[in-house]
């Protein structure tokens, strides 16, 4: 398919011209691709100002080979666990990989904001321009605040007692009002169904600010297994965290059926993973969002999946129910890079038929509405600043 190498930026030295005009072997708009005639008309900080025919745009048109495509968006990154890149042994399978992350994380300060910002220059570096980015802590503040990217802040909570429910979602609130000192773009999420009990998913819901949602789906087997049957691998994790789960009882249930009714169709819900997720709860969850069936979105992390436990997602169940699929790089402890491209290079090898322009789609357009921010990024239209990047053989350079 195609690689990525560093960005290209402008400098001080360079002169500055009041638009900017590209044209190249082939164009996508984010939607699809572009007449080769096409020239895209941009002012010197990257707002597009018009997209013409080559004979409507006059001169000083900068020509190159490759696509043109609009920054990618990365809808779900851990940016916080940068520093525990291949720490972790690969297929250990979620269980242990979810124990191994809560034995391991601790780090010094230092190793942890050198570790954020070395990954984020890599996403810059990877042509992302947008990042859905889950938080459990505020290390990562530092860092955003610089504004690179544009990062869409989930603060994750967790605790499957429903005793502890308050004081999780009050430690979450704290750390969600330190990041809103900064950004708008902000909210408190649980972590997976297995470990947020219905006290905790009923404050999550009852939050106000909150207006685009996530949460990990169905990354194994054993998680579904848990809630129909309560056997499998999360008994010994629940077992190893000294938790006693003598009060939950199954139901024959999957687990989407658990948390799916504790989030509103009437805002984006971006489901991460979806590994061991049927034809059957698929259409539960669209049947939750029928009337507002845009604003669900099946987020794939390939490269994470084959990391942890070898398995992918069944893609082509997906793409039979007309989902709105987005793309995700997980963390550099589940990945060996922040690369939507090695993403869609992972897909391609599984799935051959999809088509390039398809998958560009989830990495563009897609990730921009799952993370309410299409007014600006995720096509090359009039009116929107979403980076534009230029995909060749060889590498992308950042062009703007």
């Amino acid at each position: 398919m195609y690689s990525i190498s560093r960005a290209c930026k402008f400098t001080s030295y360079q002169p500055i011209k009041l638009y900017r005009k590209f044209t190249s072997d082939k164009i996508f708009n984010g939607y699809e691709l572009l007449p080769s005639d096409t020239v895209i008309i941009s002012d010197e900080c990257g707002e597009i100002i018009d997209v013409v025919p080559k004979n409507q745009a006059g001169e000083d048109i900068q020509q190159f080979n490759g696509m043109i495509s609009p920054g990618f968006v990365n809808c779900h990154c851990h940016l916080e666990l940068s520093h525990m890149k291949a720490v972790i042994p690969t297929k250990t399978g979620l269980v242990d990989f979810v124990t191994q992350i809560l034995q391991k994380r601790d780090a010094d300060d230092d190793s942890v904001y050198s570790a954020i910002n070395a990954a984020e220059k890599q996403m810059i570096e990877n042509g992302i321009v947008a990042v859905g980015d889950i938080c459990n802590t505020n290390y990562t503040i530092p860092q955003k605040s610089k504004t690179n990217l544009h990062y869409h802040n989930f603060i994750e909570v967790s605790g499957f007692l429903g005793e502890h429910a308050k004081k999780r979602f009050e430690q979450a609130e704290i750390i969600f009002y330190e990041f809103t000192a900064y950004s708008k773009s902000n909210s408190i999420v649980p972590h997976a169904p297995y470990s947020v009990s219905k006290d905790l998913l009923q404050l999550i819901a009852n939050f106000q600010s909150n207006n685009v949602m996530t949460i990990h789906n169905q990354e194994t087997p054993d998680e579904n297994d848990f809630f129909r049957f309560k056997k499998g691998a999360f008994l010994h994790l629940y077992e190893k965290l000294k938790i006693n789960i003598d009060f939950f009882q199954p139901n024959e249930k999957s687990s989407i059926r658990y948390f799916m009714p504790f989030f509103s169709s009437n805002q984006p819900l971006i489901l991460v993973h979806n590994v061991d997720t049927s034809e059957e709860d698929l259409l539960f969850a669209k049947n939750h969002f029928k009337e507002h069936d845009s604003n669900l979105f099946f987020c794939i992390c390939p490269n994470a999946n084959k990391y942890i436990s070898n398995q992918l997602p069944d893609l082509q169940m997906l793409l039979k129910n007309d989902c709105n699929i987005v793309l995700g790089t997980d963390s550099l402890a589940s990945n060996n890079e922040l690369s939507i491209l090695a993403e869609m290079n992972t897909l391609q090898k599984n799935f051959p038929n999809i088509a390039v322009t398809e998958m560009l789609q989830w990495a563009t357009i897609n990730g921009a509405r799952a993370l309410k921010i299409d007014h600006l990024y995720g096509s090359l239209e009039k009116g929107k600043k979403p980076g534009m990047i230029l995909i060749n053989e060889e590498k992308i350079d950042r062009l703007i």
